[in-house]
């Protein structure tokens, strides 16, 4: 695993408790790899990357991932990613987590590498810049425990979104020279892209 001695411990938690909604279908149930669903393809990508893997999920999808992988449900009342990373933070408070979205089809260890010999545990957060829009990309990132309570402080106050508390904050930001990578598949079409582009 990619781990420095004098650094903070590194875990990957992975998103999987959306709704999903735009796309019709649990977007983490995909299968964009050889019959592979996302959520396990993601889980051995990262799996030699970091302390330990773990799956933010909703109560009511537990059963969805039968083995023997570490699940965190939300531990706050809410919605959105920003309670699955804080959920995260409870369990383990002294753990920085790199957060990896489920609809992020083309995504390799190459990127997820790069993020994490470029990772600067003085700021809040070491992010990708979004190709799309030039703003921190907070769902492929790592964020540090300083990063999270104050995640956790905004969420508190009623702002909910991750992108803003980075904006906030000092992080470190990268260009990924892989941008296709950090490409979201959101809806139907989306996805019958990215699988065209695979095959």
């Amino acid at each position: 695993m990619i781990l420095n001695e004098n650094k903070t411990p590194l875990n990957a938690l992975i998103l999987c408790g959306g709704y999903s909604r735009r796309m019709q279908m649990d977007k983490f149930v995909i299968s964009y790899h050889q019959n592979i669903p996302q959520w396990l393809y993601l889980y051995d990508l990262v799996k030699p990357l970091v302390n330990d893997v773990y799956i933010s999920c909703r109560t009511d999808q537990k059963q969805v991932f039968l083995g023997d992988y570490k699940l965190i449900e939300d531990a706050i009342e809410g919605s959105g990613p920003s309670i699955g990373l804080i959920s995260a933070h409870q369990l383990l408070p002294d753990a920085a987590w790199m957060v990896i979205a489920c609809d992020l089809p083309l995504l390799t260890d190459q990127s997820l590498r790069y993020l994490i010999e470029k990772r600067d545990q003085q700021k809040s957060a070491t992010s990708f810049i979004s190709p799309v829009n030039n703003l921190p990309e907070p769902l492929i990132a790592i964020w540090e425990p300083s990063g999270l309570n104050l995640l956790t402080e905004n969420v508190a106050d009623g702002l909910n979104c991750p992108r803003k508390t980075l904006l906030s904050t000092e992080i470190e930001l990268l260009v990924n020279q892989m941008p296709d990578e950090q490409l979201n598949a959101n809806t139907p079409e989306e996805m019958q892209q990215v699988i065209k582009m695979l095959n």
